[in-house]
């Protein structure tokens, strides 16, 4: 595995030579000493991409595509290896790395592979005599904040369309999760992208974070992550009057309705709130069902969350693994005591496995806790395998349990009637829907979210527009100007 950091080109060690512990979180054994970057590297990594920069932008469209696609095939061939090194690094089951991680991150390099010479201008009508057209331009040097918790997916999310667009890139992994971005970087020189236009500084937010936030050669930063940091960024990237792209945190609505197939929604359910142990911004976590298959439904899905197979993620039969860090299993498991001051009634889980082989691990037991809405396990980001129940009466009530939260990004619902499916949709308020499935993406659905929950779009021709600024170029073809100053 590569621990150095990535710049120009190369696989450097930090000016300082100082390190950071990455752990196993299965059995919290040491995986690697990773190079710690801090401002003097991230001011090398901006100086390399400012380098590389006007040639990548100018090289011909198609060729930037053609080294992407590349990248694409170089990540499939080395499925196996990159998934293990993610499933060691993260904690995110085998079966799960294999089968869906590692693949979709190819998919996102080889979908926008094939948008970089797709993504097309514009020819303005205007008044006669002139030619006007508008060109999408890169910005230049992006500086990208990659979260822990889908390391290398997210690596592809963000690392296509600034590249294919023209862009060079800084990116800052995870501290707590860098292996797979520096992997995929190694993977990068190999198929022959140039020194400078990719390059990986894994350090911590309030050191290489702060300094891409600052650095006044960085045209836009693109991060995910909290809420509260996602503010943060955007009040210093205001210094430099930078772009800023958030993808923050969420609180995902999952409406079963009456009428819904319940054996869907029971496997649709679990799949959006257990998977990769609840970590992700859209997990399925406030279930809001209808209080006329209440019962059943949550008979069904208690027992299908006991069912669900703990244990070491290499495994390829665990069906959940640990947490990715302590200190996050110990926020996790945190909310159980403020549920309880709450109100709240523990279904089942909410508890440290008392299996002697996870003992070393970070593991938490499915969680699922019946409480009010406006309690505080329903109203903030627990991001982990707990999930709040609430019951409803009415359409509107559903609809009001849903929107009663800060965060808007992702929501789903279970029902057969098409009308109330469209209906409600629309009034959720989120920047994606599913209906009769839960937790669905794809490189060319754009995903994102309002409110509390961010602004910008990854993916999509949207995330294109992200990474571009649209220049307009008038022509006078055989415009008769007068003159505006008559003499």
């Amino acid at each position: 595995m590569q621990t150095q950091l990535f710049i120009g080109g190369e696989f450097v060690d930090a000016a300082d030579g100082a390190t950071i512990q990455t752990l196993d979180p299965h059995d919290g054994s040491v995986l690697a000493e990773v190079a710690e970057a801090k401002q003097e590297d991230v001011d090398r990594a901006v100086a390399a991409a400012c380098k590389a920069s006007h040639r990548w932008s100018r090289l011909a469209a198609a060729d930037r595509g053609r080294l992407l696609l590349r990248l694409a095939d170089a990540i499939e061939d080395d499925v196996q290896g990159l998934a293990l090194l993610e499933t060691r690094d993260t904690g995110h089951p085998l079966r799960d790395t294999v089968g869906l991680d590692v693949p979709r991150t190819a998919a996102t390099f080889r979908y926008f592979g094939g948008m970089a010479d797709k993504f097309q201008g514009t020819v303005v009508p205007v008044e006669q005599g002139f030619l006007d057209y508008v060109v999408p331009e890169a910005l230049g040097v992006i500086g990208q904040i990659v979260p822990w918790n889908f390391p290398a997916m997210f690596v592809g999310w963000k690392l296509g369309p600034a590249l294919a667009a023209g862009n060079c890139v800084v990116m800052k992994p995870s501290e707590v999760t860098p292996l797979s971005a520096l992997r995929i970087a190694e993977l990068a020189a190999e198929v022959g992208f140039p020194p400078g236009v990719i390059n990986m500084v894994p350090g911590y937010g309030q050191n290489a974070g702060q300094r891409l936030v600052d650095h006044p050669d960085v045209a836009k930063i693109s991060f995910t992550g909290s809420s509260s940091v996602g503010k943060q960024i955007a009040k210093g990237a205001a210094e430099t009057l930078k772009q800023v792209h958030l993808e923050l945190g969420g609180k995902g609505a999952n409406i079963v309705f009456g009428d819904a197939d319940l054996a869907a929604a029971v496997g649709g359910t679990a799949f959006g709130i257990f998977h990769n142990q609840g970590q992700a911004c859209i997990a399925a976590s406030r279930l809001i069902v209808h209080e006329s298959v209440k019962d059943e439904f949550l008979e069904r899905l208690v027992a299908l969350a006991e069912s669900i197979r703990l244990g070491d993620p290499k495994d390829l039969s665990t069906e959940m693994g640990p947490l990715t860090s302590a200190l996050h299993r110990d926020r996790v498991t945190s909310f159980l005591e403020t549920a309880g001051k709450d109100g709240g009634v523990v279904l089942t889980g909410g508890r440290v496995p008392q299996d002697a082989s996870l003992a070393a691990g970070y593991y938490v037991e499915p969680t699922i806790v019946e409480t009010r809405p406006d309690a505080r396990a329903a109203q903030e980001e627990v991001f982990g395998p707990f999930m709040v129940v609430h019951t409803f009466k009415t359409d509107a009530e559903a609809l009001e349990i849903a929107n009663g939260t800060s965060y808007g990004l992702g929501g789903g619902l279970w029902t057969k009637d098409l009308s109330r499916a469209h209906k409600v949709a629309r009034d959720l308020r989120a920047g994606m829907v599913w209906v009769n499935s839960y937790k669905r993406v794809n490189p060319g659905s754009p995903f994102g979210g309002i409110g509390a929950s961010g602004y910008g779009r990854e993916m999509g021709f949207e995330a294109m527009r992200e990474y571009t600024v649209p220049k307009a170029t008038w022509i006078n073809i055989d415009a008769n100007i007068p003159p505006f100053y008559p003499r």
